[in-house]
């Protein structure tokens, strides 16, 4: 098996003590992440090794303690990575319009990145169940990078006068992609365009324009 040329700054178990004072080398870091998603589509959590994933990426299983201590901190930095290149943040759409810019965010799949997707997702679910912390840990892999675009989005759209300033924005940004989750994770279904479309009509839109639970609509009357 081949070995990575960066020098720990932690030791891997058996390794006894790190040697400090190289820079660690990140460039391998993608490729590693990579065959992590690879082996968890293929095995599930529970039989995911860190041995099978420096197989798959040729390196060493040093490497990967240096890096990741566990296996669950090395599956949820690969499904959060997955999860930010599918949200370009520095080029979110912006069409003058909440709707059409929600709408704009989703990019169609192919069937064959759709199944590695699901399968993804499938070896997630035994991570969940774990403990508290894991699922947590994961459950924000998935949705942090969605919902800061909507919550970006929806701010735009206030300042743009369509959203009362009002609206629970910080909930309503984590709607779509606790659904997709949800669906992925427990249904084992695509998030498919359709069900977007009645999540923004049907629920995201109605809900900014609605009041805020709490607030007054308007003065209340006062006696005479």
């Amino acid at each position: 098996m081949t070995r990575d040329s960066d020098t720990p700054d932690r030791a891997a178990p058996g390794e006894g003590p790190a040697r400090p004072g190289r820079r660690r080398d990140r460039s391998r870091d993608g490729a590693i992440l990579d065959a992590t998603l690879e082996v968890l589509a293929d095995v599930g959590f529970s039989r995911l090794t860190m041995d099978l994933v420096a197989a798959r990426a040729g390196a060493g299983k040093a490497t990967l303690y240096r890096r990741w201590p566990s296996k669950t901190e090395l599956v949820v930095d690969a499904v959060a990575r997955m999860k930010r290149d599918q949200v370009d943040m520095e080029h979110l759409p912006d069409t003058g319009d909440l709707r059409e810019d929600l709408l704009a965010l989703f990019r169609p799949r192919s069937a064959r990145e759709g199944e590695r997707g699901l399968r993804i997702m499938a070896g997630l679910a035994s991570m969940l169940v774990q403990d508290q912390a894991s699922a947590d840990a994961a459950g924000a892999a998935l949705v942090q990078p969605w919902a800061e675009a909507h919550r970006l989005l929806m701010r735009r759209a206030v300042e743009r006068g369509q959203v009362p300033a009002t609206a629970d924005i910080d909930t309503l940004s984590q709607v779509v992609a606790s659904m997709a989750a949800y669906r992925a994770l427990i249904q084992r279904r695509p998030f498919e365009r359709d069900f977007l479309v009645s999540l923004v009509d049907g629920v995201l839109m109605p809900a900014l324009r609605a009041p805020r639970a709490g607030t007054p609509s308007a003065e209340p009357d006062r006696p005479a």
